[in-house]
């Protein structure tokens, strides 16, 4: 395996024989669980798995969206999940407890919703046949996510 595709697959995970994107994006959730105690690992996280994921995919999967390539994905959960760092005005444990599981797994099924039914500029970048757009189109999903979780978190404040 060449470094190439050992990042395109993030590892292995996009060599799973059934849903390597969801499975991609399930490994990614369980990296970045962790990092959501360091906002900035996770951010620098987020944008390295971008900028190598673009090389990784222009060299491994010559720019076309091959299944196994799951970097992509990576990257989209990442940006996703920079909406559920934790806020610093949850005082009661119990809540903290609870917004650390709820909104990640929120995030991941915004991220998989929109990742699969590629609406706007999603879709766009997605029918485009080069790396930005193996690329694009799951970072465009990851904020598109994060701004859903954003404003449920908002709404969901409001009501609290």
């Amino acid at each position: 395996m060449t470094p190439a595709r050992l990042i395109a697959t993030f590892g292995g995970c996009g060599l799973s024989p059934r849903a390597p994107g969801t499975v991609g994006s399930f490994a990614a959730l369980l990296v970045g669980l962790p990092l959501l105690k360091r906002p900035r690992t996770l951010a620098c996280a987020a944008v390295a798995a971008t900028v190598m994921g673009w090389w990784a995919t222009a060299r491994a999967g010559k720019g076309e969206d091959h299944s196994w390539i799951v970097i992509d994905e990576v990257a989209g959960m990442w940006i996703s999940l920079l909406a559920c760092l934790p806020d610093s005005d949850q005082s009661e444990k119990a809540t903290r407890a609870t917004h650390q599981l709820l909104w990640p797994i929120v995030a991941f099924g915004l991220f998989r919703v929109f990742d699969i039914t590629k609406p706007g500029p999603i879709g766009t970048l997605d029918r485009r046949h080069d790396a930005i757009g193996v690329m694009g189109d799951d970072v465009l999903a990851g904020f598109a996510s994060a701004g859903c979780v954003h404003a449920l978190r908002k709404v969901w404040a409001a009501r609290n």
